[in-house]
């Protein structure tokens, strides 16, 4: 008979078999479970940390002297895969990896925030106090912008930075780099710095869009050097003052050693190789020569510049043309002891409008052909220019023995004010105290004079033209020159074999000038001859 003790005890009895079966069911899922969410949590932090490898940015440098640049949110890294759930739904938690800190910063950074298109100077060490060199950090500034298209190298303004000679350059450069010139650099004037001569202080080489702009100066302090010189045009000697009093090569003042500087003595500021420059707006001064250059370039624009030297500093032309083509120059002003322009062999398509000349040697195509080299220069205008106490006012000039030809020239609407000698062509430059004759000569051809009025202080016009090959196609219209009795001798227009043509009547009258066209008494091979 069962009891009811017995019934009570065998209802105990299996429920507490069940709780077993219970316990140890649940036990198995558990462990499972927390298998997969190992298996999951290893998988999913080792991906993790790969994305977060491959899509961290880079680390960059604070900036130096409290001039630093905002730097973007880091993005938040994309998980590849949802995060896993449990049996239930719920999401199952993953703890990130740790955090690497980055490397303290050097003192000058090596390159600018990521996505910043500025680069300033101060922020690469530069101090800006004129007395310490600047040159590491102004390179330290180009290498960083010169990565980054379309990006602007800052010199700020209300600092002074000297800077040694420098280059900036390509071609591994990326395009359109802007240099803003606000502030003022300035060159050394120790020989130490110059070594054995350089022929250049700051040059842009090898570039595809560049642009030079600001407010800013550019110092050569050529005083130093220009004391050591003396100049060496030519032209020098169409000028005879009346007393004969001046020398012609004064007396240099005995120097101190300490202060000797090297015989070669460089541009300011130089563009070699370059396609699309502009240079606008800053000032150029007292470059120990020629101040602004342009050599092997190609779409070239200069206007708002300003360039001062002293009208006896020597040899330095405010802008040099050599080998460019395709040029505009505009809206400047340039004052300086050599020609305010100087157009040499290799230039084509030149215009030039609205300029202010002087005191300087005018404006110059040449010298060319020295030591029977080919020169070739076409089409050039020169209009709207203002010149005032110049030597010289639009002039051709060219070597004996040389070969190639000039063609394609206009001069127009030049307004005069006390300049020595407006119009010159000479076809016999020297500038050594005695040259051989020579029968070979750069051609001109296809020269035209037009507006050219105002006052002159020696001769209104001085053609001197080769004896093989003259110069032809010479036209004149509208030429008013008035003379101004100074301290020179007064000489009426000059012409020697010069042929072309008065549109107009002129004054003083240009007699001399013949008619028509001579028969040529040399005749340049094909290889001379201008393309």
């Amino acid at each position: 008979m069962i009891t009811r003790e017995s019934l009570r005890l065998r209802s105990i009895t299996i429920m507490i078999l069940m709780a077993i079966l219970v316990w140890s069911a649940t036990l198995e899922t558990c462990i499972a479970r927390r298998g997969r969410h190992w298996r999951h949590h290893h998988t999913s932090s080792s991906s993790l940390s790969d994305s977060l490898s491959s899509k961290k940015p880079k680390t960059h440098e604070s900036n130096h002297n409290n001039h630093s640049h905002k730097s973007k949110p880091k993005p938040k890294p994309k998980l590849k895969s949802p995060p896993p759930k449990s049996d239930d739904g719920s999401p199952i938690v993953s703890h990130p990896p740790p955090q690497v800190q980055p490397p303290p910063p050097p003192l000058l950074p090596l390159q600018p925030l990521e996505g910043s298109q500025e680069f300033n100077v101060l922020d690469f060490g530069a101090t800006g106090d004129g007395m310490s060199d600047d040159t590491e950090a102004f390179e330290a500034a180009w290498a960083s912008a010169c990565k980054v298209e379309a990006s602007t190298m800052i010199i700020p303004a209300e600092y002074i930075f000297l800077v040694g000679p420098i280059s900036f350059s390509g071609p591994y450069c990326q395009a359109n780099i802007v240099f803003q010139l606000d502030g003022m650099i300035v060159a050394p004037t120790d020989s130490e710095s110059w070594e054995r001569g350089l022929l250049w202080w700051i040059e842009f080489t090898k570039l595809s869009g560049i642009t030079i702009q600001g407010n800013g100066v550019i110092d050569g302090r050529g005083s130093v050097w220009w004391e050591q010189d003396h100049p060496t045009d030519d032209d020098f000697k169409l000028i005879i003052p009346l007393n004969n009093s001046v020398q012609e090569h004064p007396p240099m003042p005995i120097r101190n050693k300490l202060d000797w500087m090297p015989s070669i003595k460089p541009t300011a500021l130089r563009f070699y190789g370059s396609i699309d420059v502009t240079v606008t707006g800053i000032t150029i001064q007292n470059s120990p020569q020629c101040h602004l250059k342009f050599d092997n370039c190609v779409q070239v624009l200069v206007h708002d510049v300003n360039v001062s030297s002293p009208g006896d500093s020597p040899n330095t032309d405010g802008i040099h043309l050599q080998n460019t083509r395709d040029v505009m120059i505009h809206t400047t002003t340039l004052a300086c002891g050599d020609d305010c322009i100087s157009i040499q062999t290799g230039c084509s398509n030149v215009y030039v409008h609205n300029v202010n000349c002087g005191p300087g040697h005018g404006i110059s195509i040449g010298s060319l052909g020295k030591d029977s080299t080919k020169a070739c220069v076409s089409n050039i205008t020169v209009r709207d220019v203002v010149m005032h106490n110049t030597m010289t006012g639009v002039r051709i000039k060219t070597w004996q023995g040389g070969v190639g030809s000039v063609k394609g020239v206009l001069f127009s609407n030049i307004q005069l004010t006390e300049v020595q000698l407006p119009i010159v062509i000479d076809q016999f430059y020297c500038d050594h105290s005695r040259c051989r004759n020579q029968s070979s000569a750069v051609a001109v051809e296809g020269v035209t004079y037009e507006k050219i009025r105002g006052t002159y202080t020696v001769k209104p016009v001085h053609f001197a033209c080769s004896d093989s090959f003259p110069c032809v196609d010479v036209q004149l219209s509208g030429i008013e020159l008035k003379p101004m009795q100074l301290q020179y001798h007064m000489y009426d227009p000059f012409c020697w074999k010069t042929f072309g043509e008065l549109n107009t009547p002129t004054v003083p009258p240009i007699d001399c000038l013949q008619i028509g066209k001579p028969a040529r008494n040399g005749v340049h091979s094909d290889h001379d001859i201008c393309s």
